[in-house]
């Protein structure tokens, strides 16, 4: 199996080196292509107004100055040589990619991207590093048996697997659980003003460690509670309840002012 690994916390970052220890219990065939510099919440944004650059680390690993979808894009057209990857992991995340927190995440970016190209693509987060101590032990110790278990179940084509494992020690997981995703009843982000050595003021966005109530069956709730989440996701964002009630109204001739 040929895997092409991707993040979105860049090319040195620790839970890169995790997913190449992950992968390599499953593969001897492993590509990488990460940023060269940390682009989190990049989403699924792509360089149109300047060039990408692609340093070549070694013989199966390159980074470049674009965002994970650019990577992965650059992997499965140029970078990967012979045949086409069979799967795309993306992470490990360095904290948790959960709820509305998906739209934002360069690490799910990276694998609707792998989708995108007709390669079947997880992207995994760690919970955490907001605790003294936090590391990606139970990513490591739990992921190469679930993309195994996952690759060998499948899933539609049009869809990622979001994993997010929680923090803690691997004794202290309790099971895996397929969730939905939730919705925080907490505003989590936030800027904060500073200002810089020249008086000039600047604000720094960032994330408070809050909890929300999450019902079951959501990813927030498992991770909560000390479960593996595993999220089917799709780019598909139509509310279909919404599409009856508009065309009631909206159908046929358009209105004038």
């Amino acid at each position: 199996m040929r895997i092409l690994l991707t993040n979105d916390d860049g090319i040195h970052a620790d839970g890169l080196e995790a997913l190449e220890r992950i992968a390599a219990k499953l593969s001897d065939d492993i590509w990488v292509v990460a940023p060269e510099y940390e682009q989190s919440g990049a989403s699924r944004a792509l360089t149109l107004s300047e060039p990408i650059r692609v340093r070549q680390v070694s013989e199966r690993k390159f980074s470049t100055t674009g965002t994970p979808t650019d990577c992965v894009m650059l992997g499965v057209h140029e970078l990967v040589k012979g045949a086409r990857p069979d799967l795309v992991l993306s992470g490990v995340n360095r904290g948790a990619n959960l709820a509305e927190d998906v739209t934002m995440s360069g690490t799910v970016a990276g694998a609707i991207e792998g989708m995108a190209l007709g390669v079947p693509a997880i992207a995994m987060s760690q919970q955490g590093f907001y605790e003294e101590g936090t590391s990606f032990e139970v990513a490591e110790a739990f992921g190469p048996g679930i993309v195994r278990q996952l690759m060998e179940t499948g899933w539609p084509s049009d869809v990622v697997i979001n994993v997010n494992f929680p923090s803690g020690s691997p004794d202290a997981v309790t099971a895996v659980e397929v969730t939905r995703q939730g919705f925080r009843d907490v505003q989590v982000r936030h800027a904060e003003k500073r200002t810089d050595l020249r008086g000039k003021d600047y604000y720094w966005i960032g994330f408070k460690p809050l909890r929300s109530s999450p019902p079951e069956g959501t990813d927030l709730r498992a991770l909560y509670e000390g479960r593996i989440s595993v999220t089917p996701l799709h780019i598909d964002l139509t509310h279909q309840a919404a599409i009856h009630d508009l065309k009631g109204r909206l159908g046929g001739v358009p209105p004038k002012v």
